[in-house]
């Protein structure tokens, strides 16, 4: 089950957090990945586990704001490995300000990471995902990493939620579009709850802020409002990605899956 031998994956952003735990999922599934990031400690430190570990591991620097950075992880990435099976457009960032706060410098930062890195990432990666998916039953597979507030209102960061919701209206129209092209490649997006990761303690310590409390008081507010009783980890993630991407999940595509600890369903 959710298996990936043979497959080939570009991860974005797989230096550390849920990327990187995807990395090491993808691997130990069986697929070679390839991990593009801007991190270059993080990035090399992450690849040498995976490897030590058994796994098939690339590091590249990748600025997901950048389309001549994107060919060139995608040349690399077939001038290795013959072929392109996955993308995980998982890179984004957080901006953590009130709408009325940000300044048009954080807001074109937050578009290029969060928008315009998850549609480079589809349209450079797009001719060899088809490529693949031609001699594959279930075709090649694209997961973008949204959030949540992709689905629902966010009153800490409006303009995160702004551009997650982008990703999640992309994902479905890029998998119709690709359908209609009649290029194999499924197109799904993921929706994480708050997740314990490096992102998931910039939110605490924003909301803290915003609400003039600690921030263990916030965690654990936080933590009570998901009803699974828990806040999520970077495996819950990256083994539903894992899913996404593989056979298994071969007739779904436009699909948004919620992986939230019930966080939305209230």
């Amino acid at each position: 089950m959710n298996r990936l031998d043979g497959k080939v994956a570009l991860i974005s952003g797989g230096a550390r957090g849920i990327g990187a735990e995807t990395a090491r999922r993808m691997a130990a599934a069986g697929a070679t990945v390839v991990i593009g990031d801007v991190l270059a400690d993080s990035l090399r430190q992450t690849a040498s586990e995976i490897s030590n570990a058994g796994g098939k591991a690339y590091a590249l620097a990748l600025d997901v704001t950048s389309e001549p950075a994107w060919s060139a992880a995608v040349a690399e990435a077939t001038k290795q490995f013959g072929k392109l099976d996955i993308l995980v457009n998982n890179a984004g960032m957080f901006l953590g300000k009130d709408l009325m706060d940000a300044t048009m410098e954080d807001w074109n930062r937050l578009v290029a990471v969060n928008l315009m890195g998850v549609w480079l990432g589809t349209k450079v990666c797009a001719p060899a995902l088809a490529e693949t998916g031609r001699s594959s039953r279930h075709g090649s597979a694209i997961v973008n990493v949204s959030s949540v507030a992709g689905i629902v209102g966010d009153k800490v960061d409006p303009l995160y939620s702004m551009t997650k919701g982008g990703v999640t209206l992309f994902t479905k129209s890029a998998a119709l579009s690709f359908a209609g092209k009649e290029w194999k490649i499924r197109v799904n997006s993921i929706h994480p709850g708050v997740i314990d990761t490096d992102m998931g303690a910039q939110t605490f310590a924003v909301r803290a802020k915003q609400a003039a409390r600690d921030v263990e008081r916030i965690r654990s507010a936080t933590m009570k409002a998901h009803p699974i009783g828990r806040l999520g980890v970077a495996e819950d993630i990256a083994l539903a990605i894992v899913f996404l991407a593989s056979d298994d999940a071969g007739f779904m595509t436009g699909s948004a899956m919620v992986v939230d600890g019930g966080l939305t369903a209230q």
